[in-house]
C-alpha cells in the first residue's frame, strides 16, 4: 500500500465519501505523499511522462523569442517578471535563460517558479546553479505579489483535479469514491450546484437534448477558474500564456466523447484506472480553453490568440532558435527530435496555446502570425 492510499484510506474511513476532485487532489498533491509532492518524483524521460521541454531545447528558446516581444511590448520594464508555475528539472528555465543571457532582456529578468516539491526545487537549484541571481522559487503566485510581465504554465491546467460526471438514467450525477470491502472503489452522488452551472454554461445540451447516451461520462474542471483569478490579482499588466492538452467546449463535450478525456500515466504507459498506482501515477484531463477564454475575459483579461503548438512555435523565429542551439552547423539528430514538438502526430496538435493579456493595448504576436482560431472558443 502507497503511503497516498494509506492516507486515502484514513480520510474515507472519517468522512466516508468523497467526490472525485478531492481524492485526485489527496493523489496528486497531499504534502510529501502525493504523486506531485513525493521525493521520487520525476519528469521526463526518466518519469512517466514527456513533456516538451525534455523532448528539444528549441521549445524554451522559441518561447524566450516570445517573452522578449512581450518584454518590449510592455515597455521594456526594468523590474520584469517572468513566473513558471511548476518547473519539472529545471530544464525549461535554464534554456530560456541561456538564450537570454545574450539578450538586453537578461539584465532585467527576474524569473520566478512555483513550486510545491521541496526535492524538485533542490534538483532546480542544480540545474540552474549559472542563474541565481536571476532566479527565485515561491510556493504560489500569492508569494510573488503584484508584478508586470508575463505567466506561464506548460501542462498544469490538466493536473488540476477536476469533478467526474456521468449521464444516469437521463440525469447527471457525480463520480465519488469510498471504501467497499476495505478497497477503495468508485460510488456516485448528487452533482454539486457549480458542477451543473459549469454544465449549463459550456454544455447545456447534455441536460436535455436526447443526444448523449447512457453512461457518457466526461470532467468538469472548476479549479482553472479559481487559479486565473488568482494570476489576474497578482498581474498588473502583461501576459498569461497557457500551454496545455485540450479543446474548444464544443470538441470537449462532444457525444461522441462518451469516455471523456481522464488518463492515468505510470511509467510511461496509459490507463484510465485512477484509482490504481494511487500516488505513485499521474491522473490528467484535458482542458476546456474555452472555459479559459471565457472565464478570462470576464475578469477584464484580453484574449490574444489561440493555436496549436505547432503553429505557433514555427510562427516564432525558427531560423533563429535554431541557429542559437546549433551556429551555422545544425546537428540533423537535434534537428530530427524537433518533430516532436511541432508535427500534428507528435506534440504539435495535441497540444494548443491560448495567450491572454492585461492591459490597455491591442497586442499582436507574432506567435499567431499564421494561425489563430480564437473564434473556435
Amino acid at each position: 500500500m502507497t503511503p497516498a492510499e494509506r492516507l486515502i484510506l484514513e480520510t474515507l474511513n472519517r468522512e466516508g465519501v468523497l467526490p472525485f476532485d478531492r481524492f485526485m487532489e489527496l493523489a496528486l498533491y497531499a504534502p510529501e505523499v502525493g504523486y506531485y509532492t513525493k521525493a521520487t518524483t520525476q519528469i521526463g524521460r526518466k518519469g512517466d511522462f514527456y513533456t516538451s521541454p525534455s523532448l528539444h531545447s528549441l521549445f524554451a528558446v522559441l518561447l524566450g523569442i516570445q517573452i522578449e516581444e512581450m518584454w518590449v511590448m510592455l515597455g521594456k520594464p526594468n523590474d520584469f517578471a517572468f513566473v513558471e508555475f511548476g518547473g519539472g528539472m529545471g530544464f525549461f528555465a535554464k534554456d530560456m535563460l541561456d538564450y537570454l543571457r545574450q539578450r538586453p532582456l537578461y539584465e532585467t529578468i527576474n524569473y520566478v517558479i512555483i513550486e510545491l516539491n521541496p526535492y524538485l526545487i533542490e534538483a532546480q537549484k542544480g540545474v540552474l546553479k549559472g542563474h541565481h541571481a536571476k532566479t527565485l522559487w515561491v510556493r504560489s503566485i500569492s508569494d510573488v505579489g503584484s508584478f508586470r510581465g508575463v505567466i506561464f504554465s506548460n501542462e498544469l491546467l490538466d493536473s488540476f483535479p477536476v469533478c467526474l460526471i456521468e449521464l444516469k438514467e437521463k440525469k447527471l450525477v457525480e463520480l465519488g469514491v469510498c471504501l467497499i470491502d476495505g478497497k477503495v472503489s468508485e460510488t456516485t452522488m448528487p452533482c454539486r450546484g457549480e458542477v451543473l452551472k459549469y454544465i449549463e454554461d459550456f454544455c447545456p445540451q447534455m441536460l436535455d437534448s436526447g443526444l448523449y447516451t447512457e453512461g457518457y461520462r466526461t470532467e468538469v474542471n472548476l479549479n482553472i477558474r479559481r487559479w486565473l483569478r488568482e494570476c489576474y490579482e497578482m498581474l498588473t499588466e502583461g501576459f498569461i500564456i497557457t500551454i496545455d492538452y485540450g479543446y474548444s467546449a464544443a470538441e470537449y463535450y462532444a457525444p461522441e466523447r462518451e469516455r471523456g478525456t481522464l488518463l492515468c500515466y505510470f511509467k510511461h504507459t496509459v490507463n484510465e484506472e485512477p484509482l490504481i498506482n494511487i500516488g505513485e501515477q499521474d491522473i490528467t484531463a484535458h482542458v476546456n480553453f474555452t472555459s479559459l477564454k471565457r472565464w478570462g475575459e470576464e475578469l477584464g483579461l484580453t484574449t490574444c490568440g489561440f493555436a496549436s503548438q505547432g503553429v505557433y512555435l514555427v510562427s516564432l523565429d525558427l531560423e533563429q532558435a535554431i541557429r542559437h542551439l546549433y551556429g551555422e552547423n545544425p546537428d540533423p539528430f537535434g534537428i530530427a527530435r524537433l518533430k516532436g514538438l511541432l508535427v500534428p502526430q507528435g506534440l504539435g496538435e495535441s497540444h494548443k496555446v491560448l495567450v491572454q493579456y492585461k492591459g490597455n493595448e491591442q497586442p499582436n504576436l507574432k506567435g499567431f502570425q499564421l494561425s489563430n482560431r480564437i473564434n473556435a472558443l
